[in-house]
């Protein structure tokens, strides 16, 4: 069996957990990791004898590269790679803007042969892909997803790049019908206001919809734990039948469920004609290691 060879690009938590779920996946190999100059000669235990490098020009065979970084420099560096026929998966989490996302790879990949699969997290994601499924079950009706309570990953990301943020947690507290709280503990760099800062954080797109409180602590690492959890919930309407009620719970490690998903995604990405796509128009089987035939044996 030929494997796919994948490249990790960024190797942060999801980074780690992205290498993994490689090397316990039997139908993939790591063609290598790419990080910013910067970081190359700091090589960490687990990436020795894998292959380290800061631009993926200079990995070999490269058939799909898993993308672990910041939502907003995700646009960019998947045109980078695209172009160059390499297909692409993310976890873009920023909700209002996947279509426009979705719009602007779908040219570039299509141009290039290669296929995107964007927003291939758990919210968006594989939860997207349970609202889906409740809705076709229920066409009427309304749909709550309660998230946390966890550490969010792309929260925590943009409360770093705020100035004068030195360290940061972002805590999602569900308050019920889908209404959250946002929990931000940072260190503050020396020389910056906590209030202006702290109104930056409130201001940001991540952060504005929802209550947002922002606390100075003295050590954010004593705070961690990157458990997260969601609960759907659909109330609706099977035909002319009311009152059909559903519900979706999970308690989850946040990075290793992304990665997993994203790895997935990849494997799905070679059997996907060329285009961009999300998870709700990627057929569940193609996720899947194994035979079709001996898949649908086993799970239908």
């Amino acid at each position: 069996m030929k494997k796919i060879r994948a490249a990790i690009i960024g190797y942060g938590n999801i980074g780690k957990s992205v290498l993994e779920a490689l090397q316990s996946a039997p139908d993939f190999e790591v063609a290598g990791v790419v990080r910013r100059a910067s970081s190359i000669g700091e090589t960490p235990i687990e990436l020795t004898g894998i292959k380290i490098v800061d631009d993926i020009k200079k990995l070999e065979n490269v058939d799909v590269a898993v993308l672990c970084l910041p939502t907003r420099s995700i646009p960019a560096h998947a045109k980078e790679i695209l172009a160059l026929g390499i297909h692409t998966v993310d976890s873009y989490d920023i909700h209002s803007t996947i279509w426009e996302l979705r719009q602007k790879l779908e040219p570039v990949a299509r141009l290039n042969n290669a296929v995107a699969i964007i927003s291939a997290g758990w919210d968006p994601g594989s939860d997207s892909v349970v609202r889906a499924l409740f809705e076709a079950v229920a066409p009427k009706g309304i749909t709550y997803t309660n998230f946390g309570p966890g550490m969010s990953m792309g929260h925590t990301v943009a409360v770093k790049t705020v100035e004068g943020v030195k360290k940061a947690l972002s805590m999602t507290i569900p308050l019920g019908t889908g209404i959250h709280r946002r929990m931000v503990y940072i260190e503050l760099e020396d020389g910056y206001s906590f209030e202006q800062v702290a109104q930056n954080i409130k201001n940001d797109a991540y952060f504005v919809k929802d209550e947002t409180h922002v606390m100075q602590v003295d050590d954010v690492n004593k705070l961690i734990d990157m458990g997260h959890g969601v609960n759907l919930v659909r109330k609706g309407v099977s035909g002319t039948t009311y009152n059909q009620l559903f519900e979706f719970n999970m308690k989850i490690n946040n990075p290793a469920l992304t990665a997993q998903i994203l790895v997935a995604c990849a494997r799905a990405a070679m059997k996907t004609k060329p285009g961009a796509y999300t998870m709700i128009e990627i057929p569940i089987i193609d996720m899947l290691y194994g035979e079709k035939e001996e898949l649908i044996k086993k799970l239908v």
